[in-house]
């Protein structure tokens, strides 16, 4: 399936994967401080956390090695390939000092993959453990559609169907449950309706 989709993933996604450019201004990442974008899929989103702050480093995994490689001639022309490292992995489980040469990360992001992952709370709890003291993981996903018209939930969902995509209704509160599990805490934002979610969990210090 990406093997295909990537060509127009990006040119495809923009006018629906609403929330992205609104997580990545509120990221707000100290001076010097490591990025990783989990599902990092075409680079996309990489490239613009690279160009809003300078200075950071910029990390990004996913299973896809057909999506990988349209990430790396995305950053290359971006002349980012020093400041942004991919690597592919499974975001069950996945290594950073063994990938990326990091214990921990600053920031984390996961923007609309978790409705593509089966095992999507074991994402949100790998990345929790990923955090570096202080570190916050941002999340922007379809939401539960709670306010929406019905007949446009209806249209919308066998639309994202067919491309294996769910919307994650729980997300907001398996995100609350990790949180507890992790001694960090959350907070989560219906967007657009309950069109999409954004949710943030912060690790203490």
């Amino acid at each position: 399936m990406y093997r295909h989709q990537r060509h127009v993933y990006d040119a495809s996604r923009k006018f629906y994967l609403l929330g992205r450019d609104r997580l990545i201004a509120e990221l707000a990442p100290p001076p010097g401080g490591t990025i990783l974008e989990i599902g990092c899929g075409t680079g996309r989103n990489l490239i613009k956390i690279a160009q809003a702050y300078p200075g950071r480093p910029c990390f990004g995994l996913d299973v896809s090695s057909a999506m990988l490689a349209t990430a790396r001639k995305s950053v290359a022309r971006a002349g980012l390939s020093d400041r942004i490292v991919l690597r592919q992995a499974d975001a069950t489980a996945f290594d950073p000092q063994a990938l990326f040469g990091q214990a921990g990360f600053d920031r984390i992001v996961i923007s609309y993959a978790l409705s593509m992952i089966p095992p999507w709370r074991g994402v949100i709890e790998e990345a929790a453990r990923r955090l570096s003291p202080g570190g916050e993981l941002h999340i922007v996903d379809f939401g539960d559609q709670r306010d929406l018209p019905a007949p446009f939930r209806a249209v919308l969902n066998r639309w994202l169907a067919l491309f294996h995509v769910t919307p994650r209704g729980d997300l907001e509160a398996v995100v609350e449950a990790v949180a507890q599990a992790s001694g960090a805490t959350a907070a989560t934002q219906a967007l657009h309706r309950g069109y999409a979610t954004h949710a943030t969990l912060r690790r203490a210090t």
